[in-house]
């Protein structure tokens, strides 16, 4: 019997009418029922006719099975033929009875089929969607595919008994379930109540007997527990190897790829495209701005707790430093993890790729790594927020983002800054912050949950848990130590934290010892869990144990994040790098958008400019200058301890010895340290005039700063020649040593030089009597100015000691102690009190001047001397050995001029300029020193329209890709 309302009800329906009651013709579609030329149209394959409802199709089936079967009546006038025509109609009714078993056996073979169809349908529902997998074959393998000999491949695999023998006792299995059914339904129905008839010994004997099928019913059920826990691994097993000859083939696959047997053009993968994204973030905001909301997976934990090791095993490799107790990560870790045909690390600023498969590539990826983070630290801190940017790719590894950051502390210890708790809050907090970040947060499972603090901080920035991975670490160990394994079952259920996430995972990362491989610690996971009774009991579900597990459900997470959220986020790049260009071309219409390096290349080539120009400089115009300074730096000296000194003594062979001891003495230990200073003096002031003039040629103000600091820096670090020193002092000595005037000329040049010294000095001592006499009589009374009582003591005292040398005009320099005595009490006489000191001091001064006027009127009789100094006649008022000595100074100091002028171009000037190179170079590799030295809104808005240009492009570049994966 056919089934009302079932598909092939209706199929028999469409054939009865179509037969017309048996008849072997068939009926014109157009003189049908409505309903049944619907079903028609369904079931012939028009897809335009609707499907008829299965009750109406049922009802209409039901009454044309109930037509009458009887003959119709014979027209009136047709004679004999109705005999004929009575028979004919029994020969169709038997017929339409024969056939009608035919219409029931075809329509339990339709509905049969229908029925095996449906169950069909059903099984193929349960099974998981795999098309979200296809990315993992690319679209060259199914081209690969298209060229394989399947003969080949049917005759590679294994024979169909083999197979069976991997399949389970579907038998077997179906028993169990039926059993299971059969115990819950009998359990759950109510026991039927005793009869009053029975006796107390059958109850006895019933009560009995259910207590022994209940043990049994236990027994039976412990047995298939465990037989499905077999099978199930059982299963896991053969996956994991039909996973790794996938890996090997997709491995194999990806390296013909990359030989180019294809020949296609190499892409970068959308995790590659998504990772710079990221990194042009860091750059661009340090500080995670609102801006950047774009998905990463942030791992997050106590310290200790197996962050580390947890990202390792989903990189497959074990590449972060670790130490027992102590802090090794110091700064975020950004890990973009991809597929490749070789398992290989790279960083994002350096070009060397480290073979994860080989320990010496290990061994100096956590060393680079571990330098990096100290080197990020700056001084006086424990952590930084410089995040370093690590590639891993291998075959079979998920494609996602991942941030490993410093682990939650409680304490700080002996040797950390102060703030190094606050400031691994404040970090984990920043990338937290971001809505579309995925947070995983690591608990160690081996110790008190009390004890957790990064949970209460995840349950923070996530209070509603709509982003958070929860991963339970050491479980091995914490089923050991535990006395209620129940409360693992708790933490893995999300009852005991105050905090609410996505998924609860449990894992082992190995037995804790640093030289495990990843393989190992995989397989003791795998072993762990299939003992474990956390697992056979039901406390932990399949799907929520091993990292394998973990990492897909955070690949999945992760994509499903970015595809809800980075179309949005480039929108809000679009409206920003609008909002800047509108800035930029209302503030800066004429200017060029340069960023801080590009105004950086600029100025650099400025400043080499005008180092250069140093080169042009001429040589009299580097000897009048270094003449010039040398005198003012050297001229006290020479006056002071040489000349003033020697002239003093009244004789000329004391004045000529007391000259040459003292000019040994000079040049010996100061007078080439002086002449180098006065050098490189010069060099700076003309490098400084050089720069001043090309600031004045309409170059932009914005590299003042950049300009003063590199100037400053290269003459820091440059150093004279200690050579130069050795021959400047000999040079110098000999100059010195000679005391022959050739010419007139040079001897007039001599005095006029000897001239100009003693009168620039007469005027120094003249000004400094004035300031301590006070104003004379013509200032009193025309400027209103009266002395100071210690001018007027002063001024007495100065007439005193000029009544003094009226009378003693070749009197010494130096006053005899009766003199001081005899001066004093002439100015008591006068009723002024006045102290020895002073009057010493006022004399020095008076001297001076009085031995100054002396040595011009000398040095006017001179003029007319070297005829006498040539002819070596003497006489002593043409004695003109102090016009001698000027002339050696003066010829010292040209020759020493020439020298250093003849360093200064040969040598110095182009080691200034590769120290302003070097310098140069230094400040280029420094951002956070170009920052500092290059700035401005103009600056900053420059360096803002170029990062959001790059960001849009690489975001839409990335959706581009995205959406051609979809």
């Amino acid at each position: 019997m056919l089934r009302v309302g079932s598909k092939a009800a209706c199929v028999a329906c469409r054939n009865l009418v179509s037969t017309n009651m048996g008849m072997r013709f068939r009926v014109p579609l157009q003189k049908l029922h409505p309903l049944s030329r619907a079903i028609h149209h369904r079931y012939s394959g028009n897809t335009n006719a609707q499907r008829p409802p299965h009750r109406t199709a049922a009802r209409y089936f039901t009454s044309l099975s109930r037509l009458p079967m009887r003959p119709p009546k014979p027209a009136p006038g047709l004679g004999g033929r109705g005999h004929q025509q009575q028979r004919n109609f029994w020969v169709a009714q038997l017929a339409a009875r024969l056939l009608k078993l035919r219409y029931i056996l075809l329509g339990s073979a339709v509905g049969g089929g229908y029925t095996a169809k449906k169950t069909y349908d059903e099984w193929k529902e349960m099974l998981p969607d795999f098309s979200e997998y296809n990315w993992v074959i690319p679209d060259f393998v199914w081209e690969l595919s298209e060229q394989i000999d399947l003969d080949k491949l049917a005759k590679a695999l294994p024979e169909s008994e083999e197979i069976a023998k991997l399949l389970p006792d579907l038998n077997k299995i179906g028993e169990n379930f039926t059993f299971l059914k059969s115990l819950l339904s009998s359990e759950t129905s109510a026991d039927p109540p005793l009869k009053a008839t029975d006796s107390p010994t059958s109850t006895t004997q019933d009560g009995s007997d259910k207590q022994y099928k209940k043990s049994s019913d236990r027994e039976r059920i412990d047995q298939l527990q465990e037989e499905l826990l077999r099978t199930q691994l059982k299963y896991q097993r053969m996956l994991e190897r039909v996973e790794k000859e996938n890996k090997e083939l997709r491995k194999v696959v990806l390296q013909k790829d990359d030989k180019g047997i294809h020949q296609r053009k190499v892409k970068k993968s959308l995790i590659d495209l998504y990772s710079e994204v990221l990194d042009i973030l860091s750059d661009y905001d340090a500080n995670y701005n609102t801006q950047d909301h774009l998905p990463r997976v942030v791992v997050v934990g106590d310290q200790s707790a197996g962050k580390t090791s947890v990202l390792e095993m989903i990189a497959q490799a074990r590449i972060f430093p670790r130490g027992s107790g102590e802090m090794m990560t110091r700064s975020p870790v950004k890990v973009t993890l991809s597929e490749g045909p070789h398992h290989v690390a790279m960083f994002k600023d350096s070009g060397r790729e480290f073979d994860l498969t080989k320990e010496d590539d290990l061994a100096a990826l956590r060393h680079e790594i571990e330098l990096r983070m100290r080197k990020s630290v700056k001084e006086g801190q424990t952590v930084s927020c410089e995040t370093i940017s690590l590639s891993v790719k291998g075959p079979g590894i998920q494609r996602m983002v991942l941030v490993d950051l410093p682990g939650v502390i409680n304490t700080v210890t002996a040797g950390m800054a102060a703030d190094t708790k606050e400031t691994i809050f404040s970090i984990s907090k920043a990338y937290m912050q971001n809505p579309n970040a995925i947070i995983l947060c690591i608990q160690d499972g081996s110790v008190d949950a009390e004890r957790s603090i990064v949970t209460d901080l995840v349950s923070q920035m996530d209070p509603q848990g709509k982003r958070t991975i929860f991963v339970l670490t050491k479980v091995d160990l914490a089923e050991k130590n535990l006395a209620s394994p129940n409360r693992i079952q708790q933490i893995v259920e999300g009852k005991l934290f105050p905090m609410k996430a996505l998924g609860y995972f449990a894992v082992v990362t190995g037995k804790g010892s640093s030289g495990e491989s990843i393989d190992s610690i995989k397989d003791y996971e795998e072993d762990f869990f299939q003992n474990s009774r956390l697992l056979r009991d039901g406390m932990l579900k399949a799907h929520q144990v091993t990292t394998k597990n973990l990492s897909l459900a955070v690949s999945d997470c992760f994509w499903k994040m970015v595809r809800e959220s980075v179309e949005q986020q480039a929108d809000v790049f679009k409206a920003s790098r609008f909002n800047l260009e509108t800035e930029w071309k209302n503030n800066y219409p004429r200017l060029r958008e340069l960023d801080r390096n590009e105004l950086f290349e600029k100025a650099k080539n400025e400043i080499l400019d005008e180092v250069i120009s140093l080169s042009q400089v001429t040589p009299q115009h580097w000897e009048a200058i270094l003449q010039k300074k040398m005198w003012e730096r050297v001229s006290t000296h020479v006056i002071e301890n040489i000349y003033l000194p020697a002239a003093q003594t009244m004789d000329s062979g004391t004045f000529n010895t007391t000259v040459d001891i003292k000019l040994k003495q000079w040049t010996d230990k100061q007078l080439p340290h002086k002449a180098l200073e006065v050098a490189w003096e010069t060099l700076q002031e003309e490098f400084a005039r050089f720069m001043a003039e090309y600031k004045g040629k309409d170059q932009d103000d914005i590299f003042d700063k950049l300009k003063e600091a590199v100037k400053d820096e290269s003459i820091k670090r440059h150093k004279w020649n200690e050579r130069a020193m050795d021959s400047l002092r000999v040079i110098q000595h000999n100059a010195l040593e000679d005391r022959s005037i050739t010419d007139k000329s040079q001897w007039d040049a001599a005095i006029q030089f000897m001239e100009e010294t003693l009168q620039s000095r007469l005027k120094d001592t003249e000004s400094v009597i004035r300031d301590m006499v006070g104003p004379g009589w013509r200032e009193r009374w025309l400027s209103w100015m009266n002395r100071t009582p210690d001018q007027h003591i002063r001024n007495e005292t100065k007439n005193e000691l000029e009544r003094l040398l009226k009378l003693h005009d070749e009197h010494t320099a130096y006053l005899a102690n009766d003199e001081v005595t005899t001066v004093r009490k002439n100015l008591e006489g006068r009723g002024v009190e006045v102290d020895p000191v002073l009057i010493k001091d006022t004399w020095h001064q008076l001297y001076r001047r009085h031995f100054l006027q002396k040595a011009l009127s000398h040095c006017n009789l001179c003029k007319r001397g070297f005829y006498y100094y040539q002819r070596h006649f003497v006489d002593s008022e043409l004695e003109c050995n102090d016009v001698v000595l000027f002339w050696r100074i003066q010829r010292m100091q040209v020759i020493t001029a020439n020298t250093l002028r003849q360093q200064l171009t040969n040598t110095e000037v182009r080691r200034l300029e590769k120290n302003v190179k070097e310098v140069l170079d230094d400040f280029g590799e420094d951002q956070e020193k170009k920052s500092h030295l290059i700035t401005g809104r103009r600056v900053q808005l420059a360096e803002d329209l170029k990062k959001v240009r790059e960001i849009q492009e690489k975001l839409e570049s990335f959706i581009e890709a995205l959406h051609k994966e979809k």
